[in-house]
């Protein structure tokens, strides 16, 4: 499972006086169906921003489907082990699986509508940022036919991930819009609520 989600400025390329860089994290928690309240992962939330500086990471969004019991959190660090352990010593809920990933162009939520995370997976090395740039254009030339909303996405090159966050009236109209802008069909797609 995949996902992605919305960035207001770029991070990935933050330099530090030593002269590494952050990078964009994805990083999921899969807790099971009823397992997760949206309330429970705020109060989670809150204390991962406590402890954040202690690991040098900064948790910029974060999505929660309650259905599926799923947490996606959005973030900048050095590193995956810098994620881990500012989760352990917040919270001690520890990711299933974090993805390094760059962001695509984001757009204004216009509100109103239902949330939802979509994941392509096309395998280890079989996606670029650059070939997902040009698709997500051809979303955003169909998307209003279909009442949808592209927000941002994010592309993990290594695994193969892509993660599109979009408000929508419903998820099939999410599905048309990729499959008519490009045939690239979601693996899933996830109604989620954002937090801060």
């Amino acid at each position: 499972m995949l996902l992605f989600g919305m960035v207001a400025h770029p991070l990935h390329a933050q330099e530090t006086n030593a002269g590494a860089k952050k990078q964009l994290f994805i990083d999921v928690h899969y807790l099971g169906p009823g397992k997760v309240t949206y309330e429970a992962v705020a109060q989670a939330h809150a204390k991962d921003l406590a402890t954040e500086g202690k690991y040098h990471v900064k948790f910029l969004k974060y999505w929660v489907d309650t259905a599926r019991g799923a947490v996606y959190c959005l973030s900048s660090a050095f590193d995956t082990a810098a994620i881990v352990k500012t989760h352990a010593a917040a919270h001690g809920l520890l990711p299933d699986h974090i993805y390094p990933v760059t962001a695509g162009s984001h757009a204004v939520a216009d509100g109103g509508k239902n949330l939802y995370l979509d994941f392509h997976e096309f395998g280890p090395g079989n996606v670029k940022a650059a070939n997902v740039a040009g698709a997500h254009k051809k979303d955003l030339a169909v998307q209003k036919k279909y009442g949808v909303n592209f927000i941002n996405y994010w592309v993990d090159e290594k695994e193969g991930v892509v993660m599109c966050l979009a408000e929508a009236p419903d998820a099939d109209a999410l599905v048309k819009t990729h499959k008519e802008a490009h045939g690239l069909i979601p693996k899933s797609v996830e109604e989620v609520k954002q937090g801060n």
